[in-house]
């Protein structure tokens, strides 16, 4: 069980984690009762969860604490903001060392199925049937800045401005701290005239592809990389679907595999 722990949870992930989590709460001071299962097993559990698309019933009893732990430990840490700090985290690393090419960024948004509950609707693209959108945030090469989820019938435009605010202040290697593109490339979703005026008030250049103008056909030289993340967001499981009808549990999980995106640009 060691050696899948470890390579789930490396342990560069593993000391980044122990920055954000809340510390353990002492439920039973006088002692007595049954040992608490540890933080790294279970966050491999989650993270394997995550990946694999696996229910939380069907988690292997490899990892030592029970599915109902695990599942309690993963509500706990998303009603705590936990993988949106460690993603914000990780950021920071990338940041610091350079890794991240503020001159253009990227934004789209991706719909998926849903089940009933709150930030689903009918998706106009899927025949009514109800659905979820992941909204993000590139950098140029592709690294997840900002996410966001609404229902699937929410209009690309709506998310621009809550995606830039959403952008957290990040570590550089030199200088102060950075949260705004340089140049940001949308495509004709977000062909609005009040969008381009919004971005030039906050100093930020764009290249939003225009309606009847522009071959929709191309992908563009510099959109493609947003693309390919939302590629890259599938090869988490767990978002080929939405099943969490809670929304903040369906925001974890993209927090999750953002933040593994990530952390494996930074490993390398």
């Amino acid at each position: 069980m060691a050696n899948l722990v470890e390579r789930l949870v490396p342990d560069e992930l593993w000391v980044l984690f122990r920055r954000v989590v809340p510390p353990t709460e002492v439920i039973r001071p006088q002692g007595g009762g049954r040992r608490r299962a540890g933080d790294r097993e279970a966050l491999a559990a989650i993270i394997f969860v995550a990946t694999s698309g696996c229910t939380w019933r069907q988690l292997p009893p490899v990892f030592g604490p029970s599915w109902q732990t695990v599942y309690r430990r993963f509500a706990q840490w998303s009603r705590a903001r936990v993988w949106a700090r460690l993603h914000r985290v990780v950021l920071d690393e990338l940041g610091a060392c350079g890794e991240l090419d503020w001159s253009r960024c990227a934004i789209d948004s991706v719909s998926l199925r849903a089940a009933k509950g709150p930030l689903t609707g009918p998706n106009p693209t899927d025949h009514g049937k109800m659905g979820s959108k992941i909204h993000l945030i590139t950098e140029r090469n592709g690294l997840p800045l900002s996410l966001g989820i609404s229902g699937a019938n929410m209009h690309d435009s709506q998310g621009l401005e809550p995606l830039v605010r959403g952008i957290p202040p990040i570590r550089s290697r030199r200088g102060p701290r950075r949260r705004r593109p340089g140049k940001l490339h949308a495509d004709k979703g977000y062909d609005y005239d009040h969008l381009r005026r919004w971005l030039r008030k906050r100093g930020i250049r764009h290249r939003i592809a225009r309606k009847g103008l522009e071959s929709s056909q191309r992908l563009g030289r510099h959109r493609w990389v947003v693309e390919r993340t939302v590629s890259w967001l599938a090869g988490c499981r767990r978002l080929h679907r939405r099943y969490e009808r809670k929304p903040e549990h369906f925001l974890a999980f993209v927090g999750i595999a953002a933040t593994l995106i990530c952390h494996r640009r930074l490993t390398k």
